[in-house]
């Protein structure tokens, strides 16, 4: 029902059901950008070589643990998601690219076992979308929680260009294209369709930014390459 697409029963089956092709599609339905935008929203954050905690929430299959150990090559990096299926291919990476150096733990944000004021920096990237304004308001308060007075984070998303031709020609490709593909991968176009509708639904982190901010998060609202992606990015000040 459409009520129910933000429950996280329905988010969880969802990712396990696509886990098997996602990478390859978020890489498609954000034109090749996914990679590098999983770079830039880092940018908000200096490289240290000390060892700093770090948490990457709804990590997914670990796509940008990457461009976190580059930045941070000796961090104590703890991944979270509640998609087995997701967590499936990350636990893989972890073993064949990262030697098992990360903490890896099968968790809702939304209702977790994390430790407070434990992290030095929070990220997530292409999670977003799948919250609603109330989810967002509790994830808002677990970011404070779990950060350190001082700690930095950063969230990024897929959004809705803010030119109109851009707008329509990305909502066609999302919205029909991807479909098509995801059915040639999975046999299925409804999950992928579900994508174009998280994204349609969300539009862009303003919300999110405000939400962040109302919570007494020091919060910027960024904007990546005419819109295509959105996020936020800021520090716990107090607690």
């Amino acid at each position: 029902m459409e009520s129910n697409i933000y429950s996280p029963e329905y988010v969880k089956g969802l990712f396990n059901r696509m886990s098997s092709s996602y990478e390859r599609m978020n890489y498609i339905t954000s034109f090749g950008f996914s990679i590098r935008w999983r770079t830039q929203f880092l940018n908000s954050f200096k490289p240290t070589n000390q060892n700093v905690k770090i948490i990457d929430l709804l990590t997914g299959m670990g796509e940008t643990w990457q461009a976190t150990k580059h930045k941070f090559p000796n961090s104590n990096l703890t991944v979270l998601d509640f998609s087995e299926g997701m967590l499936k291919y990350a636990k893989q990476k972890n073993k064949e690219k990262f030697k098992e150096q990360i903490t890896v733990l099968q968790q809702d944000i939304l209702q977790n076992e994390l430790p407070s004021n434990h992290f030095d920096f929070v990220t997530c990237a292409f999670g977003l979308k799948t919250f609603n304004l109330e989810q967002l308001n509790i994830l808002a308060l677990e970011t404070k929680r779990i950060l350190k007075i001082g700690g930095q984070f950063s969230f990024i998303e897929v959004s809705k260009p803010n030119n109109n031709v851009l707008k329509f020609f990305y909502g066609f490709y999302l919205g029909k294209i991807i479909p098509i593909l995801g059915k040639i991968l999975l046999g299925n176009p409804e999950e992928y369709k579900m994508l174009w509708k998280y994204t349609d639904k969300f539009e862009n982190a303003k919300d999110a930014t405000e939400i962040f901010a109302n919570q007494g998060l020091k919060t910027k609202y960024v904007s990546y390459f005419y819109g295509c992606a959105t996020g936020l990015n800021g520090q716990k000040i107090s607690k």
